[in-house]
């Protein structure tokens, strides 16, 4: 394979498993040093980063880092000198009625989902614009768009992130500093354990692909975005089998 990304180095926040894993694994691929967070799992996210350092022969750092928490968000870019991509692919749902839903949880949810995405930004820009060069990718759903029953709160941080999405690329398009988001649908990750089987399985015969994306293609569509010319910015690209 063609180390497309050699010598450049990415941030992957929630990489220890879904998405993000998926997405270390191919950017480690393709020559990428590379940056990730988990809170959790640590202990997973060190045995992958092990794993690629010596199958890949790139450089690894795993970090834990609670993505909505600034002070550590700040920590973790104390030691990182220099980035040439950002993914935001850290997130949580949380399925139940609004009314029945506590302050607390709603603020957690926004500070993971979004919150985190501006924590990101504030110190990966200025490295960037060192190298009049960056991308930045955001992980986002397709929720954020059309909204979803009983996951509001969700719904809104994801709202959010598009919003975010489009207005940064607009600030940083001057300083040739790309900013895009996937609007996942139903992908195969363990933040959908959640639901029933039956729930999956309704789910499923709603989307015309007949089944549930992977972790590997959402991984795909990140790294074509990160490859794509610089003069695609500002747009939120959906993967969803047909569904919305």
């Amino acid at each position: 394979m063609n180390p497309i990304f050699a010598r450049q180095t990415v941030l992957i926040t929630g990489a220890s498993r879904g998405i993000g894993r998926a997405a270390a694994i191919l950017f480690a691929q393709n020559g990428a040093d590379l940056y990730l967070t988990c809170q959790n799992s640590i202990e997973e996210l060190e045995s992958l980063a092990e794993t690629l350092c010596a199958d890949y022969h790139i450089s690894c750092t795993p970090c834990r880092v609670d993505m909505g928490n600034h002070s550590q968000v700040k920590a973790l870019f104390s030691r990182i000198a220099s980035l040439d991509i950002l993914i935001n692919n850290a997130g949580i749902a949380h399925i139940g009625l609004l009314t029945d839903m506590t302050p607390a949880q709603w603020h957690r949810v926004m500070s993971v989902n979004l919150d985190a995405c501006f924590y990101t930004c504030k110190y990966a820009v200025p490295l960037m614009l060192q190298k009049h060069a960056g991308r930045i990718i955001n992980v986002s759903s397709v929720w954020g768009s059309v909204g979803a029953s009983m996951e509001v709160a969700y719904s809104a941080s994801k709202g959010g992130v598009n919003s975010f999405t489009k207005a940064l690329a607009k600030e940083l398009a001057p300083s040739n500093i790309q900013v895009n988001a996937i609007a996942c649908g139903v992908i195969d990750t363990a933040m959908n354990q959640c639901l029933t089987p039956e729930d999956l399985e309704t789910l499923r015969e709603e989307i015309p692909a007949d089944r549930l994306g992977t972790p590997e293609e959402a991984a795909e569509l990140i790294l074509q975005m990160a490859n794509a010319p610089t003069y695609m910015t500002g747009q939120i690209i959906t993967m969803d089998g047909g569904w919305q």
